[in-house]
């Protein structure tokens, strides 16, 4: 999460900056599209379970909506920090913009930690959540969805609320919810899949086979875990895994040199992606400092969980081995360690592009759930390999043609897509 010395705001800023002074962006647009349009910061009391009382402090950013409603998730989080949701918003206007989905950008939190928390008392404050919000939100206004330590649980229960107070069913004003109750089938593997059709295509580019690959993935959640099943089933090797340990309060690495076994590493992972270390041993894994994923002999890195994982510091211990970073978090790189992963060649996929995959799917949710008519889950994974693959070749070949990197390519293109639209619009 942000820190004293990193603050992803401030980045996010930064990147769209250098953009606006490419596109040669008038200030007026500047000046609306490096803030966000509306905050909303509320707090949500909460009767603890012990019959205590606890106020937790809530977020919701919507940074621009000139393209579409404004979608984003609802991340929970001890270290969540204002800052956060804001550069989380914007990056989410680059994302939907970049797959051309008519959405805009938005992203909610909550300053909690669920490990330390009741489903009954988690409950209790996705409900009061959305009580702060209720008017603000909406299927045709911003449109929620999970994020970091969030589930298809706690989106239901905003659902259900939001229906009470409102008096109708709704079933698209929020996404992620558990197929059966308005999700779409795919939609769990929907942001993983994403990253690696995207590194399908790259491989394929750089003519590489991507059976003769190796990869190493940092954390262990929804995210890597798919990305991990479908590099797998394309023939990939994946020899390293990180993840969170909540009860020692840092990160961890899993190596096996050989290939990891998904289904035995998820069988003693718990529903936070944390692998249980004694079990992993006995596995037959090497379990290392927590930055050691960034390090192993590999082709391609997947950073999958939080920002500001490859910086100034680890950029260093990046292997001359690897060829490919797919982002699956967001914000993962800074801009000091993209410039020397430019310069050293690495073909960067860039976050807001890679892990598009989720809010495509969450688009595609919401177009089931307002016509009230869903796709079988392999009509979803079809329309959403479409959808990444003509992405990341718009992305790709814009880079060539302007001799630029993969994420200002990437960035170009989002970026002159939502000025356009409000200028057409008649805001600057």
């Amino acid at each position: 999460m942000a820190t004293e010395s990193f603050n992803p705001f401030r980045m996010a800023q930064a990147q769209f900056d250098a953009i606006a002074e490419q596109l040669g962006l008038d200030q007026a647009t500047r000046d609306l599209l490096r803030n966000p349009d509306k905050e909303y910061h509320f707090n949500i009391p909460i009767r603890m379970d012990d019959g205590s009382y606890q106020v937790f402090r809530g977020f919701r950013v919507q940074h621009n909506d000139a393209r579409g409603p404004n979608k984003g998730g609802i991340r929970f989080h001890p270290q969540e920090t204002a800052d956060t949701v804001r550069a989380l918003a914007m990056w989410m206007t680059w994302k939907t913009s970049v797959v051309d989905i008519p959405l805009g950008g938005g992203k909610g939190g909550v300053i909690c930690d669920p490990h330390n928390l009741s489903m009954r008392e988690q409950e209790a404050i996705c409900r009061g959540w959305i009580r702060q919000i209720a008017k603000s939100v909406g299927p045709l206004q911003d449109v929620p969805a999970p994020d970091v330590m969030t589930s298809g649980q706690h989106m239901l229960w905003m659902l259900d609320e939001y229906e009470k107070i409102m008096g109708a069913k709704y079933p698209g004003v929020i996404t992620g919810k558990p197929v059966g109750t308005g999700g779409s089938l795919g939609r769990t593997e929907a942001t993983g899949y994403g990253v690696v059709y995207t590194l399908r295509e790259a491989l394929k580019e750089l003519d590489i086979d991507i059976e003769n690959t190796k990869a190493s993935f940092q954390g262990f959640g929804n995210v890597s875990q798919y990305a991990i099943e479908l590099y797998h089933k394309y023939g990939g090797t994946a020899i390293a895994v990180s993840c969170w340990d909540n009860s020692q309060q840092k990160a961890f690495t899993f190596v096996n040199k050989s290939g990891i076994d998904l289904p035995a590493l998820k069988a003693i992972t718990n529903k936070y992606g944390e692998i249980d270390q004694d079990k992993a041993k006995e596995l037959g894994y090497e379990i290392l400092e927590a930055d050691a994923w960034i390090e192993q002999d590999v082709d391609i890195l997947v950073p999958g969980a939080l920002e500001n994982q490859i910086n100034e510091d680890t950029v260093k211990r990046i292997k001359p081995s690897v060829k490919v970073i797919a982002e699956g978090a967001n914000g993962p790189t800074t801009p000091e360690a993209d410039a020397v992963l430019h310069d050293r060649g690495v073909w960067m996929i860039p976050d807001f592009l890679a892990n598009a995959g989720g809010v495509t799917c969450s688009y595609f949710e919401q177009v089931q759930c307002n016509q009230n008519y869903f796709w079988s889950k392999d009509e979803v994974l079809s329309k959403l390999d479409r959808k990444m693959t003509d992405a990341y070749y718009a992305v790709s070949e814009m880079a060539r043609k302007r001799n630029v990197y993969m994420r200002d390519a990437a960035y170009l293109i989002s970026v002159a897509r939502v000025a356009e639209a409000c200028k057409l619009r008649g805001w600057v």
